[in-house]
């Protein structure tokens, strides 16, 4: 091979590997650029992952605050009430959120006048029958928490397809100066329910603070209902008597409902009281008052007026209703003598609310037909004009 030949030989070789080379150069810089995007896109989507993660967690911050706020702000509003209802209906709607429950109870141990008070929110009548007494430990000791699970019979747990049976719940004391004074508990309807620590504690500590308010708003209703009540019959007041009709008739009247009223007074009571001394005739109204109780429907209000003058407000009655509780309770009274005053009668104005009445003309109608009645003789009843 001559000189020549070799030269361009060698060029060739060189061209090659100049070539090469430069392949390989870009090769290599085109690799850097995909690392290089790579470590971008990998960077990229870390950070997002971990803002995603953040805007998670300060969304979770967030309503924990909102959570505690709603919390801190019922419980503060607790204290700040007296009405009994609005207490009882606060605490259940803190315990409904507090465990994330489906239904709740408060059940006191002393509700107004001594009766056991249980008040429940998504449970049915039947359902707060069956679930309102939780039972504490054999020994009498009043423990931090009660967990209940319910089993039931194959054909309950059908019907549980449908309608949702209650499967677990939890009760925490009601307590006052370590006096328990009744119990708070949730309920679940799902089966696989199970009601954290963290719940629990939450339903403790609301406990704790609903307590005082319960019983001081228990305690004022308390002494709101003896006040309205006529210290010699028992039966409601005056003022409490001329309060309820009013409101019932506005309710009457805004749902175009009906209202009944019995005005009646016990016949020649002057004479009985002549007869038979003051405080013997105070007896008798006492024994008119219990007999008129006994003849009363629950729904019925009956109230001394004053003097030997009674009235019984009929909701969601007519003058046919009234009537026949007139005659209800003159078979009371004729069931048997009152004492030295004997068998006693007594007379009674009915009237049923008229579009025109208002409380004061609705009293008045029924109470002049009293009157009409008592001057046409004894035992009379009459029904008022329009």
């Amino acid at each position: 091979m001559t000189g020549v030949e070799l030269a361009v030989a060698g060029a060739a070789v060189l061209a090659v590997c100049v070539l090469v080379a430069l392949v390989a150069s870009r090769r290599a810089a085109r690799r850097a650029e995909l690392r290089a995007d790579e470590r971008i896109t990998t960077a990229v989507s870390d950070l997002n992952v971990r803002m995603e993660a953040t805007i998670r967690e300060l969304g979770g911050a967030l309503e924990r605050a909102e959570a505690d706020s709603r919390r801190h702000r019922l419980l503060g509003e607790l204290a700040g009430s007296i009405d009994l209802d609005d207490v009882l209906e606060r605490t259940l709607d803190s315990a409904v959120r507090a465990a994330s429950a489906d239904a709740a109870l408060v059940g006191l141990v002393d509700g107004l006048e001594g009766r056991p008070l249980v008040v429940t929110y998504g449970l049915s009548t039947e359902e707060a029958e069956r679930h309102g007494s939780v039972v504490g430990p054999p020994d009498g000791r009043v423990a931090r928490s009660l967990s209940i699970a319910y089993r039931y019979d194959e054909d309950e747990e059908e019907v549980d397809r449908d309608d949702g049976l209650i499967h677990i719940g939890v009760a925490v004391p009601l307590t006052l100066e370590r006096r328990p004074i009744g119990q708070l508990a949730v309920f679940s309807r799902d089966r696989e329910r199970a009601f954290a620590e963290e719940e629990v504690r939450e339903l403790e500590e609301l406990a704790r603070r609903a307590a005082p308010a319960i019983e001081n708003a228990r305690r004022f209703r308390e002494a709101r209902h003896q006040a309205d009540l006529d210290a010699l019959t028992g039966l409601h007041n005056r003022r409490f008597f001329h309060e309820t009709l009013e409101r019932e008739a506005a309710r009457a009247h805004r749902y175009d409902r009906d209202l009944a009223l019995v005005v009646l007074d016990v016949d020649d009571f002057k004479a009985i009281n002549d007869r038979i001394g003051h405080l013997a005739g105070d007896g008798v109204l006492a024994s008119v008052a219990g007999r008129l109780r006994e003849a009363v429907r629950s729904a019925d209000v009956a109230c001394r007026v004053g003097g030997d003058e009674f009235a019984i407000i009929l909701p969601e009655s007519s003058l046919a209703d009234a009537d026949q509780l007139y005659r209800r309770v003159q078979e009371a009274m004729a069931a048997a003598p009152v004492g030295r005053a004997g068998t006693l009668s007594l007379s009674a104005g009915i009237a049923q609310l008229q579009k025109a009445d208002d409380a004061a003309a609705f009293f008045q109608r029924a109470d002049d037909a009293l009157y009409r009645a008592k001057g046409s003789g004894k035992a009379q009843v009459f029904a008022a004009t329009s």
